[in-house]
């Protein structure tokens, strides 16, 4: 009877460890949604979005004020229409600036927020016009390569 008991409550604490590691897992990985009650939509158009993935995080000030909720393709304008999930902490006013932006060198690729100065702010669901498109890192080598072959190596040419 002992040895069933001690048993008993082994399992249940390994059952309790094994649901607190998904638990932590989850939410390192922001994988764990945030309440609607907690946050609002704002939308925002992007001519190239890069590497930007939905669950990235929106920043402004490199401060985490929300994330990515959805990435989808406009059918009239052919634009990258993204929805953002922002903290209802944080508002932002109606001439507010967002643009694609990466974590280092080669790091993921975030949303920063950059605050305008209209005293009115934006509503749940309201639109940022004020966007910059990601900078694709092969698109800047072959701009670069374009105009070094067009400008040629420099050198003048040899006289006859």
């Amino acid at each position: 009877m002992k040895r069933t008991t001690i048993d008993l409550w082994v399992g249940v604490f390994v059952a309790l460890g094994i649901a607190a590691v998904v638990f932590l897992s989850l939410k390192v990985a922001n994988l764990v949604p945030a309440s609607a009650e907690q946050t609002y939509p704002l939308v925002a158009e992007f001519d190239n979005i890069g590497g930007l993935k939905a669950k990235a995080p929106v920043k402004s000030a490199g401060v985490v004020v929300g994330r990515v909720a959805a990435i989808e393709l406009d059918a009239q304008s052919y634009r990258a229409k993204v929805t953002l999930q922002i903290d209802k902490q944080f508002q932002f006013s109606r001439d507010v600036s967002a643009e694609i932006l990466t974590s280092g060198l080669l790091g993921e690729q975030y949303i920063g927020l950059t605050q305008g100065g209209d005293p009115d702010n934006l509503a749940a669901g309201g639109r940022i016009t004020l966007t910059s498109s990601a900078v694709v890192l092969e698109q800047l080598i072959g701009k670069f390569m374009t105009s070094f072959a067009e400008k040629g190596d420099g050198k003048p040419a040899a006289a006859q």
